[in-house]
């Protein structure tokens, strides 16, 4: 796990994945971070645009590599999803012996990042970029600042569908990133795993393509536990005589016979409430409660 963050660090901001749409809300983003005491900069070419992307790849990896190599940058801010992450992942090294990790935090597309330190034993933050952050509720936002300062938390309480309980390695991701790397050099050890799933505009016929995916893959073989949080607009996306997302994720889920926790208050459009990757976690479906071990007391 990458040590605690201290007031007066170093944070570099990245635009990794999709072009910045939302200028507005990243540097208010950027304001609630120096607020807590840190010392936030931009990296090189993290505004650029190349259509749908922040950037070509050449740009987005060197802004990358500028902040993760720099020793004195102690964590990354990625400035938002989107899609564009996983490009910059072909031919990427972390240099894990050279390097100390430290924190990269985001979401959504953020995730081939995230899985992609997993693969080489780094702990990471699924936790709300700078553009989303400004919408949290205080809640969530002292739930993100204790974590990099290595304080324990709360549980997070959701619906319990399947009753059980186990005690893996948390790995949270987005559903349609993560389903696009499977089987992938960025896909981590499922063994002992705790999934922790969430996503955004998926129609309910496609999030089953996704799952049944994973199930013709074997992916879920390993798997100790789920934890599910939003799919965010993605009923809407359904015809009138559609299965709802619920029954979905339901009929594709339970009768995998492991602990599952839905309605869990993380993803998008709402509460995004931040998840250690990487972090020793019980999934207690008795109770409804996802409990992770504070960051300084964690490990792969």
């Amino acid at each position: 796990m990458p040590d605690p963050l201290q007031p007066g660090d170093l944070l570099k901001v990245v635009s990794p994945s999709g072009r910045l749409l939302e200028h507005d809300d990243l540097m208010a983003g950027v304001e609630i971070w120096r607020s807590q005491g840190y010392r936030v900069e931009f990296t090189n070419g993290w505004d650029q645009k190349y259509g749908y992307l922040a950037g070509d790849d050449e740009t987005r990896r060197n802004s990358l590599a500028e902040a993760w190599f720099d020793p004195e940058c102690k964590g990354i801010l990625c400035a938002r999803g989107g899609y564009g992450g996983m490009r910059l992942l072909e031919n990427w090294d972390w240099k894990i012996n050279q390097v100390k990790p430290k924190w990269l935090i985001g979401f959504s597309d953020i995730t081939s990042l995230l899985w992609s330190l997993a693969t080489v034993g780094v702990g990471s933050l699924h936790a709300p970029v700078l553009t989303t952050l400004p919408k949290e509720p205080d809640e969530s936002l002292e739930r993100l600042f204790k974590i990099v300062q290595g304080k324990p938390t709360e549980p997070l309480v959701g619906k319990s569908w399947v009753s059980g309980c186990a005690t893996g390695i948390l790995l949270p991701a987005n559903l349609n990133v993560a389903t696009h790397l499977l089987n992938t050099k960025l896909q981590p050890n499922f063994e002992n795993v705790i999934l922790a799933l969430e996503d955004v505009t998926e129609a309910p016929y496609s999030i089953d393509r996704l799952l049944t995916h994973w199930r013709l893959c074997g992916a879920f073989e390993k798997i100790k536990g789920i934890a599910l949080g939003r799919f965010s607009q993605c009923d809407e996306l359904g015809s009138k005589d559609s299965f709802s997302t619920m029954e979905v994720l339901g009929d594709r889920l339970k009768d995998l016979n492991i602990p599952i926790i839905a309605e869990l208050p993380f993803g998008h459009d709402g509460v995004n409430c931040s998840l250690i990757s990487g972090a020793i976690t019980t999934l207690d479906a008795d109770q409804g409660k996802l409990i992770a071990q504070s960051a300084h007391r964690t490990n792969i």
